[in-house]
């Protein structure tokens, strides 16, 4: 019965009820004659007190949320999946072994015969979306959460401070600047005028040594591939020619002349988007000059890089460069742009570890590096004797994680205690000078400013924190709030804590749990866990008004530091790599089962997400234990495992993947839990895969083949769909229009399917 008509029958009878009692106490021989023929007389003296009880809690329960009151809400979708064209002729041998590939055409991004498959599948996933009955309602609340002024930590440029604000409910981000003696702020780019649906979104800009030239980069539909457009920074005209097909690469100043820059050839063949990009190049462009003219500084044919970056120092004296072929171990190289034709200076020639350099002066390179050193190191080297043997360390290795950057002629270390940011002001010789006092425990970043500047911007967030910026003075230490949101959030209601469970194989492993304070374990709040576990990638609490909807709706946000990451510094993210990978499902699985041993939730009522190399996990997770949770995200994954190399730079992730042409070890152990390919019939929990035609990073073609597969192969009434979001890429650059359709999306289909109704 809807939960109306049950109320209005309740309390029809619970007045009814009353209207007896109270004629039976005025006249109370009217029922005499009947008395022992009805049971009315007997039950009103004896049960008087339970009928009321009843009646109430009947009551009561009729103008509850709960979804178990109101069936209605929560009918059956019938989902008709499109027919997909199975082509079981193609067939690859991997030493020896024969794997099919039969919706192998999904891979071709340009055809007629894709294009309609995709619009069939997000007709499909519109078509259940838009019969859940709260979704509109979500979709409202989850808008006027967004709505708040937003901004990001400013930077000196010149004479001004740059940062970046969004209104509320602006597409994108618009940049303003105030000048450093004060007044009113100017708005100096507007990315919202780049296209009229916001889906063009700036991706990077950096300004001269001066601050009179601004170069940035534009994405268009959230593509790798940028233009970049160079203005003055006084009239905010262009200058120049816009520059095309960039990816991987933003301006690097050498004085106002030109800058450096890198990028790929563009595709000759096949796919734009998909197509194959392994060979970086790093490039010199000057002012005045056409793109085709633009000089190759290094890489090319000859230096087969997949990654190249430069960054030029602050005293415009080195120009620093970056060779990796992984995403894991780089070259250092460094060209001294004070002599004319000088040689490149090859400090570091092998990639087995990570260094950079983080700042110099006249006298010494200062470079961070993990070299003998997991975690992480601080080392200073002459400048006219650069060689690694001349390495002197002047902040050793911690067991924490160590990320260094300069401001204001002194280093500051940022160090990851269990996730937690932890920072340290040292002056150049090591010392160190002071700890930076944080507002809290959570995620702190922005300790970088120009050599000579005395203040420096900072964000501090954490899960129940919103990003707040905060000013510094460099040569005292003292903090002072700068901006905080306004935010419909109650951070006292809500509460983080940190536990350690176990894995497998008996690693501990540290999880934080964000829920209202008070909460019931009972087994039965919904609960979101969200991971990633790969490249060294590190999960620190951070603030999301998406994730607002789910506390507020009594539920959990689990987040757990999964082997794989770089949490716990380089030998943490060894531990989770190639033939170790098992390790990160095994970490991510056993998060499941301590959320529900522990009665945070159930399985009925657990949610899984992650996105690119958490779409993997995702992916892996649901196909080896498709009973581990009720509803599964995973987003822009990586999901066949076997070929993922062959489009765009995929084959840099072969560090921490491996290859199926490596060695049959290799392939084995990669066809073992290649989520594509270990699909069989089973039912798996509902499921929506994310994914956008622009995503030329991790190509739609992995989301596309797995979809195919799940839907042919799933057995039972949770529904497997696919979102395909149209102009828009891998993630970044995203417009508000479209992470609130996403988040509302999600929402819906993970409470809907566990049953839960939202309380607005």
């Amino acid at each position: 019965m809807h939960p109306v008509k049950q109320s209005l029958l309740i309390v029809f009878l619970f007045f009814f009820f009353l209207g007896i009692k109270f004629y039976h106490s005025i006249y109370p021989t009217a029922f005499s004659s009947f008395q022992k023929k009805s049971y009315l007389s007997f039950l009103l003296p004896r049960y008087e007190k339970l009928l009321i009880a009843c009646c109430s809690l009947l009551l009561m329960a009729a103008c509850n949320n709960n979804p178990s009151s109101s069936p209605e809400n929560f009918k059956s979708i019938k989902v008709k999946y499109p027919a997909t064209k199975k082509d079981n002729l193609v067939k690859d041998n991997y030493f020896g072994t024969l794997v099919a590939d039969p919706y192998r055409w999904l891979e071709d991004d340009t055809s007629d015969e894709t294009g309609a498959w995709v619009k069939a599948q997000n007709e499909v996933t519109e078509n259940y979306l838009a019969q859940i009955p709260f979704r509109e309602a979500i979709g409202k609340r989850y808008e006027h959460l967004f709505n708040y002024e937003k901004f990001s930590a400013p930077t000196r440029e010149g004479n001004y401070i740059y940062y970046h604000k969004n209104s509320g409910l602006q597409n994108q981000g618009v940049m303003y600047r105030e000048k450093l003696d004060g007044g009113e702020p100017e708005l100096f780019l507007d990315p919202n005028t780049f296209s009229k649906d916001g889906t063009t979104s700036l991706a990077a800009i950096n300004f001269s040594e001066d601050g009179s030239l601004a170069a940035y980069n534009i994405s268009e539909g959230g593509s790798d591939w940028q233009k970049m457009i160079v203005i003055d920074a006084a009239t905010k005209k262009q200058v120049g020619d816009t520059m095309l097909d960039i990816k991987f690469g933003a301006a690097s100043w050498k004085g106002n002349e030109g800058f450096f820059y890198s990028t790929y050839d563009r595709p000759k063949e096949g796919s734009f988007l998909a197509g194959v990009t392994d060979t970086h190049k790093l490039f010199y462009h000057r002012m005045g000059t056409p793109q085709k003219d633009d000089r190759l500084i290094y890489g090319g044919s000859a230096l087969p890089n997949r990654y190249i970056s430069a960054a030029v120092t602050e005293d415009v004296h080195w120009l620093v460069i970056y060779g990796a072929n992984a995403t894991y171990g780089n070259e250092l190289h460094i060209l001294d742009l004070t002599i004319p034709n000088a040689a490149i200076i090859p400090l570091v020639t092998d990639m087995n570890n990570q260094h950079g350099v983080v700042n110099s002066d006249d006298k010494n390179f200062y470079i961070q590096t993990d070299r003998n050193a997991p975690t992480g190191k601080l080392v200073m080297v002459p400048v006219n004797n650069p060689t690694e043997a001349n390495w002197k360390t002047i902040v050793a290795a911690k067991p924490e994680v160590l990320n260094t950057s300069s401001a204001g002629g002194f280093i500051f270390c940022t160090y990851l205690k269990d996730a937690v940011t932890k920072v340290y002001q040292h002056d150049k010789t090591g010392r160190q000078i002071r700890e930076i006092e944080l507002p809290g425990l959570g995620s702190a970043n922005g300790f970088s400013a120009k050599q000579n500047d005395t203040k420096l911007y900072y964000g501090f967030m954490a899960y129940t924190t919103p990003y707040t910026i905060y000013k510094l003075n460099i040569q005292t230490g003292e903090g002072s709030l700068y901006k905080k949101p306004s935010v419909e959030f109650k951070a006292e209601d809500y509460e983080s804590s940190q536990i350690f469970y176990t894995s497998k194989d008996g690693t501990k492993i540290p999880m934080i749990i964000t829920h209202k304070k008070g909460i019931e374990l009972n087994g039965k709040n919904p609960c979101l866990l969200y991971a990633y576990g790969g490249f060294g990638v590190n999960l620190t609490p951070s603030f999301s008004t998406s994730n607002i909807i789910l506390l507020e709706n009594g539920g959990i946000y689990a987040v757990p530091n999964l082997r794989g990451g770089g949490e716990y510094g380089e030998a943490w993210h060894e531990q989770g790599i190639k033939t170790k990978k098992q390790n990160v499902f095994d970490d991510f699985i056993a998060a499941a089962q301590y959320l529900v041993d522990n009665k945070y939730t159930s399985r009925e009522m657990l949610a899984i997400e992650g996105g690119s190399n958490g779409g993997l996990l995702v992916g892996t997770c649901i196909t080896q234990q498709p009973g581990l949770c009720k509803v599964a995200f995973p987003a822009v994954g990586v999901l066949d495992m076997l070929r993922y190399h062959q489009f765009t730079a995929g084959a840099g992730w072969a560090y921490d993947y491996g290859t199926s042409e490596d060695s049959k070890e290799m392939f084995d152990y990669l066809y073992y839990y290649s989520p594509l390919h270990n699909v069989k019939e089973a039912t798996y929990p509902a499921t929506m895969i994310t994914t956008a035609d622009h995503d030329d990073r991790v190509v739609p073609a992995h989301s596309f083949k797995f979809a195919a597969t799940l839907q042919e192969k799933h057995i039972g009434n949770n529904p497997v769909l696919i979102r395909i979001e149209t102009k828009a890429g891998h993630g970044a650059g995203k417009s508000t229009k479209q992470t609130i359709a996403g988040q509302k999306d999600k929402w819906s289909f993970m409470f809907y399917n566990m049953g839960l109704q939202p309380k607005y």
